[in-house]
């Protein structure tokens, strides 16, 4: 039985299992694509949704402070040496399946269901999170530029809300219970996976719109930081560097770590040995 739940997966049986009939996908994504979906995913929630907490820090760790710039500088080393492990494995077994493909065929079935299980959790309580912060944004955006305001109840998970004092009692109830749902973020989340369903080579576009704007948002907000905030005061700004030492620049860094293993699927890539550099350039 121990040896049964060790076995591991030949490597030519994982490639013959992706040419059978009705399990092949259409490979369809070159390098501007791979390059694009690694950006995509890196200038994501570690730079939008996460540097405020980052830099100030919270109850349960310190602040990187100013030093925040050296804590992304660690972060991309990190991604860098992370990007050229993923395009090795990726070269060595080119299917999709990520990090559950690579340990099934290296340390057995039992570990390999455990890391698929772990990339579902990943995944989930990543999206959760973020999906929750962007709720946050449209919501401020709504009410400040529209004058539009969406009830707290329509924009508050349960767990949330038990905390927000008068919420619960101000939401309206059904046979006694009060109807508390974060319809934004069930929305967005809703509508990134039309996207996805809607097929490889669409979200793949799609995603390039959206690399285009994240971009040119980023651009805009360092033009008006510099038109706005001269040097002289960034430097004063810069005192103390290190408020809370290197646990603080480590903990920042640690927190705006953006994963890439979702680069890992190359399946739908047309030259996948050509096109793995995209995870590298990416970072």
């Amino acid at each position: 039985m121990l040896r049964g739940i060790f076995r591991t997966k030949n490597l030519d049986d994982l490639l013959a299992a992706t040419q059978e009939e009705g399990h092949k996908l259409k490979r369809s994504l070159g390098p501007i694509n791979i390059t694009l979906l690694g950006i995509g995913a890196i200038i994501g929630a570690g730079i939008f949704a996460t540097v405020g907490t980052a830099s100030a820090g919270d109850a349960s760790r310190p602040g990187a402070g100013p030093s925040l710039m050296v804590s992304f500088a660690i972060t991309a080393i990190v991604c860098a040496f992370t990007a050229l492990c993923y395009a090795e494995m990726a070269a060595m077994v080119p299917i999709s399946g990520s990090a559950y493909t690579y340990s099934y065929a290296t340390l057995g079935e039992l570990v390999a269901w455990i890391i698929g299980w772990d990339l579902i959790l990943e995944y989930a309580i990543g999206n959760v999170a973020v999906a929750i912060s962007w709720a946050n944004y449209f919501r401020s955006f709504m009410q400040d530029a529209f004058g539009i305001n969406i009830p707290d109840w329509l924009a508050t998970d349960f767990r949330t809300a038990r905390k927000i004092p008068g919420l619960l009692e101000h939401a309206p109830h059904i046979f006694g219970k009060p109807i508390v749902f974060n319809l934004l973020a069930f929305g967005i989340v809703m509508l990134i996976t039309v996207v996805l369903v809607w097929g490889i080579k669409e979200s793949a576009g799609f995603n390039a719109g959206m690399v285009m704007i994240k971009i040119l948002v980023l651009l805009f907000f360092i033009g008006a930081a510099f038109y706005f905030v001269s040097p002289s005061t960034m430097e004063k700004n810069w005192h103390p560097f290190q408020p809370n030492g290197w646990g603080g620049t480590l903990a920042g860094a640690a927190v705006s770590f953006s994963p890439i293993s979702g680069l890992t699927r190359c399946r739908p890539w047309r030259k996948k040995r050509r096109t793995l550099p995209g995870i590298f350039r990416s970072e």
